[in-house]
């Protein structure tokens, strides 16, 4: 009885670009789905900060993909895959705004009224199981989305690509066809507006922070006037009424 012989299993995770690349051109299942897996948070996290949209977003990122599984056969290798990638994602977002007739132009966003409202980008949870936790973290990251969301696109999209991506200056710029120091002033505004509306939203959140009124205030009083009894037996401590039967 002949054996057949057991095909290698290829670790893709452990690849280069330019094998990864390789092998999905041939069609390599494995390929596509490492390259994604990558990729998917920088991709979707540059659309959202265009778009505006999270299902926008999604799709934008989907078509990215699509236009460059299709045409990898144009990856030089001259930059990282995630570079290129970006790109792909940066004109396919941009041009999701042309046909909704809504974009700004970004020659002209340094002169904007620093006004700028702020809703950011999905960050990742620190994996604490800790209900409460979770749910103080998810409305922290809900806020900071609503924030990050209605800055103005251009300031958005360096903030996302600067401080969420921790993209370099000179990457920035070179993928947003700027100058540096654009970048830098974008960056300083978008964080000054970001830093304004979450001080307006938190507010009156913060007017409770270590609230202790109520039925703490009333315990601890009681807490305190039991063991002044306790240490001074003279002393004129006013006792809680006792309850009739």
């Amino acid at each position: 009885m002949k054996r057949t012989q057991a095909v290698p299993t290829i670790a893709h995770a452990s690849l280069g670009d330019e094998q990864l690349v390789e092998l999905a051109m041939a069609g390599d299942g494995g390929a596509f789905r490492t390259i994604m897996q990558h990729n998917n948070r920088r991709v979707y996290r540059i659309a959202r900060g265009i778009l505006g949209d999270h299902a926008e977003a999604e799709d934008a990122t989907q078509d990215t993909y699509l236009k460059a599984f299709q045409n990898l056969s144009q990856f030089r290798g001259d930059s990282s895959l995630a570079t290129w990638l970006t790109r792909i994602a940066i004109n396919e977002a941009l041009g999701r705004k042309r046909k909704r007739r809504s974009l700004v132009d970004l020659d002209h966003l340094d002169s904007i009224d620093e006004q700028g409202k702020a809703r950011v980008l999905i960050f990742p949870g620190s994996g604490n199981s800790n209900p409460e936790a979770e749910a103080t973290r998810a409305e922290i990251r809900r806020l900071l989305e609503t924030a990050l969301d209605e800055l103005p696109e251009g300031f958005r999209v360096v903030f996302v690509m600067r401080d969420i991506e921790q993209m370099s200056t000179e990457e920035t710029a070179e993928q947003l066809h700027l100058v540096p120091e654009t970048v830098k002033t974008r960056l300083h505004r978008a964080r000054r507006l970001l830093r304004e509306a979450l001080q307006e939203k938190l507010g009156s959140a913060l007017q409770d922070t270590y609230e202790f009124d109520g039925a703490r205030c009333e315990r601890m009083t009681e807490t305190v006037l039991a063991r002044l009894r306790a240490a001074m037996p003279n002393a004129e401590c006013e006792r809680p009424p006792r309850s009739r039967a």
